[in-house]
């Protein structure tokens, strides 16, 4: 039987969701403020990729290029139907594995539109380890949302699957900013995007991780409500035999009571006849 959501209970499970959220939705305004008004970070972003243009090595170039072939526009789909339909298949559960796919949809639109709204131009392509290896918008970085966003979502529902598995949550927190600083590094060192574009695109797979949570919390709570944890019953309404150890235990208890007060009661022991003698 679902019983109404209440206020308070509907704020305790979706704080979270708002805080990540805010958090996405802040750190993506000062980033994008830098940019337009070309002040704090952004002067780095120029000269940290002339830097990295300049010291770049045959070997980690073929790595790095690896790294973001997987996280683009053609493998990343790949990889995330894999896992989505390896969770359904072994899990039996397609509410996760939709939560996934909707969260990746929705960085993936995100992404589209931010870039088509700030109209950022990538960097100088003597700069590009492929010279015009990339078209698209410079702010932020694709890659880096697509990336971030699939690893932080299967990260939460993962632990959201075994919230008591705390080793293994700290053991996939490592892996995965490990991880997302490896992508991002790769789309600075192959001279496609600025530092500031990667670090808004994080910001934006921050605030998808929050969307993703507040639905998953809503749905928790939702079954609870739909499906509430059956309360006790009342003493009177309890079974004879659900009783029955009761009744033993406090006729055990009477006995020894009455023996104990019988006239071979050890002396200076106080019998229920001795006040009205």
């Amino acid at each position: 039987m679902t019983q109404r959501m209440r206020a308070r209970d509907v704020a305790l499970a979706l704080w979270p969701a708002v805080v990540l959220i805010g958090l996405g939705v802040v750190g993506f305004s000062v980033l994008l403020d830098w940019v337009t008004e070309r002040e704090d970070l952004w002067r780095l972003d120029e000269p940290l990729l002339e830097w990295l243009a300049a010291n770049r090595s045959d070997g980690l170039t073929s790595f790095l290029t690896g790294v973001t072939n997987l996280f683009g526009p053609v493998f990343l789909p790949i990889v995330v139907a894999v896992i989505a339909l390896l969770w359904w298949r072994i899990t039996r559960s397609w509410w996760e594995p939709a939560l996934l796919v909707g969260a990746m949809l929705l960085s993936t639109g995100l992404s589209v539109v931010l870039k088509l709204a700030v109209g950022r131009t990538r960097p100088a392509a003597d700069l590009m380890s492929i010279p015009g290896g990339e078209t698209s918008g410079s702010f932020p970085s694709g890659h880096t949302i697509g990336a971030t966003t699939l690893i932080l979502v299967v990260g939460y529902l993962l632990w959201h699957e075994d919230a008591e598995a705390s080793w293994a949550l700290a053991g996939w927190t490592l892996a995965s900013l490990a991880l997302i600083v490896l992508v991002g590094a790769s789309r600075l060192y192959l001279g496609y995007h600025f530092l500031t574009d990667v670090l808004a695109g994080a910001c934006v797979a921050v605030a998808v991780l929050g969307v993703v949570v507040g639905l998953e919390r809503w749905h928790d709570l939702w079954l609870e409500r739909r499906d509430p944890p059956e309360r006790p019953r009342p003493l009177a309404e309890a079974d004879e035999a659900d009783l029955a150890w009761v009744r033993e235990a406090v006729d055990d208890a009477t006995a020894g009571v009455a023996e104990g007060a019988g006239p071979d009661a050890p002396e200076g022991e106080k019998r229920p006849d001795d006040d009205t003698a």
